[in-house]
């Protein structure tokens, strides 16, 4: 059996710093537009609020 842990972590860990990037975003700015941004940035807001908020 052949299984790949590499692209299936990669997927899982771009969906799950998406979801909490969107979560996030919206708690702090109550804004739809404002998550989907955070949202696609996804890890580099995470790490960005987590450092300086």
């Amino acid at each position: 059996m052949n299984f790949n842990y590499g692209m299936e972590g990669a997927k899982y860990g771009i969906s799950f710093g998406t979801a909490l990037a969107i979560a996030i975003s919206y708690t702090n700015n109550h804004s739809i537009l404002w998550a989907i941004i955070h949202g696609f940035f996804s890890w580099l807001y995470v790490i960005y609020f987590a450092l300086l908020k």
